[in-house]
């Protein structure tokens, strides 16, 4: 490795650049007051939203029907100025209708490409659990290298993409399972529970008239996000913050090793090190939207179930015991000492 491929150590973070994120960090806010408008409570789903957008990677949110996903999803994309297409996922879909087919035309008598819904900026994926295997798949490419192949020609996606694909629970019916390349895909896993009764109260009043109408304006455009991005990237995180965050998705693999010996019978798989790089980009974008110029133990912990929830997988006797990759995840954040 040359003196250049070195990477150079951060360094800890000047009292300017606190002040500089505090007021790139203004427009969070204004997304959020935004999309407020629509989306009642579900304080969570839209910060986790954000922090995706931020961070440059794909969420998946997981919920019964009903609870605002793909709305939340859709008033996201209204608030920003970019473009936006949907997918509805079903049975019958092939992959040439997400990412685009060669058509023959006998005039011409060639081959002409027509593009599909993927070549967007934001990209709704509706129930994509509810679509075969090779459709599923036929984001693959895509989501991980920002480009699609149709015929012999390989396509760049337009920046800022991302995917955020909404499913619903694997037990109901017409449901098929993601693979498990797909899910690791995801930067995010976000488990959208029913929302509470004051809550609840209020989407009646919201809702409960025949015309309703949605409406919100544009907040934020490609540039302030792409600038956003580039601060994101100067976040300190101190070495010993590393070495935790390592640790943690560490002991998804070796549990033993760190004090959890009970979890070794319950983990099939742990987390790889995409995990690890997500996580920490994930907990960078949680201090920005927060207005800190470094990251905290709690960012990690906090953001730490979402991004590792799909990414370990259980064993049999875990589900024969009724212990979901959450509960062993829960367990690690207590075993694993923060520095």
């Amino acid at each position: 490795m040359t003196e250049e491929q070195i990477p150079k150590k951060q360094q800890a973070p000047a009292p300017e650049e606190q002040e500089r994120i505090r007021n790139e960090a203004a427009w969070v806010e204004l997304l959020k007051r935004e999309i407020g408008k629509v989306i009642v409570g579900q304080k969570y789903l839209v910060d986790r939203l954000i922090i995706g957008l931020l961070a440059n990677g794909h969420v998946l949110l997981e919920g019964v029907p009903g609870l605002a996903k793909t709305l939340a999803v859709k008033t996201l994309s209204q608030c920003i100025k970019a473009e936006f297409k949907r997918i509805q996922f079903t049975p019958d879909l092939l992959p040439a209708d997400v990412v685009g087919t060669l058509i023959y035309s006998p005039n011409q008598g060639e081959f002409t490409t027509k593009r599909g819904p993927i070549f967007t900026n934001l990209l709704l994926a509706d129930e994509i659990n509810r679509a075969p295997a090779k459709v599923q798949s036929a984001l693959l490419e895509g989501m991980q290298e920002r480009q699609v192949t149709i015929g012999d020609e390989t396509y760049p996606l337009p920046q800022p993409f991302l995917v955020l694909a909404t499913e619903n629970p694997i037990d109901q019916e017409g449901t098929y399972p993601l693979p498990e390349a797909q899910m690791d895909r995801f930067m995010l896993k976000l488990v959208v529970d029913y929302p509470d009764r004051e809550e609840e109260l209020k989407i009646l009043d919201y809702n409960g008239n025949v015309s309703v109408k949605h409406e919100v304006s544009p907040v934020v455009d490609a540039e302030t996000i792409f600038r956003s991005r580039k601060l994101i990237d100067g976040i300190y995180l101190d070495d010993k913050l590393k070495g935790y965050l390592v640790d943690v998705v560490l002991a998804t693999r070796n549990p033993e090793k760190y004090g959890a010996s009970e979890l070794s019978a319950f983990i099939r798989f742990g987390a790889s090190p995409r995990a690890t790089i997500s996580l920490a980009l994930a907990a960078k974008a949680t201090a920005f939207i927060q207005g800190r110029s470094f990251v905290t133990p709690q960012d990690i912990k906090d953001i730490g179930l979402d991004v590792l929830r799909h990414r370990v997988i259980v064993s049999y006797e875990a589900e024969a015991e009724n212990v979901s990759s959450d509960d062993i995840i829960k367990k690690i954040f207590e075993t694993v000492p923060v520095p």
